[in-house]
């Protein structure tokens, strides 16, 4: 029996259909992705679901007695309340015992106080407070008595899935939980809702997460409801395997539209002889050829300007806040065409990091060189301010009215729009008439008007759909400028970085040699050889003679000198051999003498053979730098 049913659900907004007569069921302990398009429906039906939006037609049914939790993405919070007030303020009478115990805890040592600590033990209440704060540290939320008006947008949504989690629902409701999450939280996330064994329904554009987590996969395509059972390669998969399907029956139903077209202008006008069944059939015909699963893409090529040798530069650049350091002497020459991630907890200083490059603050110590050419294109998480009854294509229009194409081409403010997934019926549209997904996806459409060569992207994909997140890295991809990018999107890290930034905290910033994924790897293989070594130093027992015997099981883990010098030359030797790479391949575009060709592509091979074993064998020596 399904712990949730849903019958021939229906929504509209005025002449607007959003979805129409979907149907679909959650047994206990599945875990669902729903994925759409931004503005096709997705926070309506979650909101259908819970009751808190009317549907126009359908049944949702949840089983008797399910407990239901739901994160939205604008959950209301009392900002008088500290953290730890919000997280106990409900009804259930646990939260009351924990309420009445923090506030008579400090005082005398009364009746009243005994009594707390008996309701305390007598609901289970000890256990619910340590797991309610283990939760809020585990999303970073340490300082529990600050009040909810002082917190940051992200730590308000972490608050609000704490909130949610600590519920212990039967069944859950998450609209993008993973925004405003740093990796680490992620992967926490991912394993809580793995072992609690909760029924899940997920909105979520983080193909790791959906990886990781879901068992099935729901899509809402125009209207209606699709399942696949599997992991999202599956559902590509399948998904492909439908569109060639449904192109074969439009091909089709196209071919027989020309013939009843043709049959039905051959007719004479000013008769009532026309076979009304045939005309009905036409009709039916007509709506199946035009109702092809068009997919609509981005593919731009741009003719950004030409970046000079100097791109920007670092010299042992430092900043603190409130006496945390954040860039301890950080020194980086950025290069032509480089593409790098950077990645680290919340509050390591990511977004301090982007705007000590980009000018907008000034380093405590060193200084910042920006190269003549660059011209920064900066997508950050702040909303876009601008008038909501402002036009979308007005919005466009105040960066550019055209945008430079290869070969002396260009493109208009209107062609960009329909490249970036706004179909003409959308240009003229007021702004506060569009999705949280839509305005983004707006903003980046600005940053990208400006035609930037220095592209920096601060959480790109946050509020993004997949299927916008997929053609921005086909973008990206092919995008001839230095992209630096911020992300907690595993999937979009490897598939665009080149190398990443690792904040470390206090200053510590690594430049680690590969995508996320292979950091990923290197540092937990560094974990499980640390852990041998531990477990061995315990098994071995330690004799009262043998003095320095701990000495040498930390020296097994640890670096010859020889070793720990070429470890030094190979952080010095690997960025140099870059450089050097890409003044080749620079050079490659500039020559067309076909021996200095020949020359410089054997060279560039060369060097290529070199990187790839100095990268491994520092990859192999970091594991144990420590």
């Amino acid at each position: 029996m399904n712990l949730l049913s849903v019958e021939n659900l229906s929504k509209s907004y005025g002449e607007r259909l959003i979805f129409n007569d979907i149907s679909f069921g959650l047994a206990k302990g599945e875990r669902v992705a729903l994925i759409a398009r931004n503005g096709t429906g997705k926070t309506s039906l979650l909101r259908a679901i819970v009751g808190q939006e009317p549907q126009d037609e359908g049944l949702v049914t949840f089983r008797k007695g399910t407990r239901i939790g739901y994160l939205s993405q604008e959950k209301v919070l009392d900002g008088h309340r500290t953290i730890l007030e919000t997280v106990f303020a409900g009804d259930a009478p646990v939260m009351k015992a924990i309420r009445e115990y923090e506030r008579l805890l400090g005082g005398p040592e009364d009746d009243a106080f005994y009594g707390a600590l008996n309701e305390m033990e007598r609901s289970g209440a000890w256990v619910y407070e340590t797991k309610a704060k283990d939760i809020l540290f585990k999303l970073g939320l340490n300082e529990t008595d600050k009040r909810v008006e002082e917190l940051s947008g992200g730590q308000k949504k972490r608050l609000g899935l704490a909130m949610e989690l600590l519920k212990e629902p039967d069944f859950l409701i998450l609209d993008e939980p993973t925004n405003h999450l740093d990796l680490g939280m992620i992967e926490w996330l991912e394993d809580y809702l793995i072992d609690s064994n909760i029924t899940l329904l997920v909105v979520t554009h983080d193909r790791f997460f959906l990886d990781n987590v879901c068992t099935s996969i729901l899509e809402l395509h125009r209207g209606k409801m699709y399942r696949y059972k599997g992991d999202y390669a599956y559902y590509l998969e399948k998904k492909s395997e439908r569109k060639e399907l449904e192109d074969t029956v439009v091909g089709k139903a196209k071919q027989a539209m020309r013939k009843e077209l043709e049959w039905i202008r051959r007719q004479p006008k000013a008769r009532g002889t026309k076979a009304k069944y045939r005309i009905k059939a036409f009709d039916d015909i007509k709506a199946t050829a035009k109702s092809g699963y068009q997919e609509d893409e981005l593919k731009l090529s741009l003719n950004i300007p030409r970046m000079g040798s100097k791109v920007v530069e670092l010299h042992k650049v430092r900043k603190s806040f409130a006496g945390n350091e954040l860039t301890g002497g950080l020194t980086y020459h950025f290069l032509r065409k480089e593409r790098v991630g950077i990645v680290g907890a919340n509050g390591t200083g990511k977004s301090t990091l982007l705007n000590l490059i980009t000018g907008g603050i000034t380093p405590d110590m060193g200084k910042v060189v920006i190269g003549e050419t660059v011209q920064f294109g900066y997508f950050e998480q702040t909303s876009l301010e601008a008038d909501p009854d402002k036009k979308v294509i007005e919005i466009i229009r105040e960066v550019a009215d055209v945008i430079p194409l290869e070969k002396g081409q260009k493109l208009s403010a209107a062609q960009m729009l329909e490249r970036f997934l706004f179909p003409r019926s959308m240009h003229f549209q007021a702004l506060h008439t569009l999705s949280g997904g839509e305005i983004r996806r707006l903003q980046l459409l600005r940053v990208l008007m400006s035609n930037p060569n220095f592209l920096i992207l601060d959480e790109p994909t946050n509020d993004l759909d997949i299927f916008t997140i997929q053609v921005l890295e086909e973008y990206l991809e092919e995008f001839p400028g230095v992209v630096l990018i911020v992300s907690h999107d595993r999937h979009f890290l490897d598939r665009i970085v080149d190398h990443c930034f690792v904040l470390e905290g206090d200053g510590k910033v690594k430049d680690f040699p590969g995508n996320f994924s292979q950091y990923r790897a290197q540092k937990e293989e560094a974990l499980k050889a640390q852990d041998k070594e531990k477990e061995k130093a315990i098994e071995e027992p330690r004799e009262a003679s043998d003095v320095g015997s701990s000495e040498v099981q930390k020296e097994k883990v640890k670096l010859t000198y020889a070793e720990r010098l070429e470890f030094q030359e190979l952080d010095e030797s690997i960025p140099s051999l870059e450089q050097k790479m890409n003044g080749i391949s620079e050079a490659l575009t500039e020559t067309n003498d076909p021996e200095e060709l020949a020359r410089l592509t054997s060279t560039l091979g060369s060097l290529q053979d070199e990187l790839d074993s100095k990268t491994e064998r520092w990859m192999y020596l970091a594991e144990f730098a420590g």
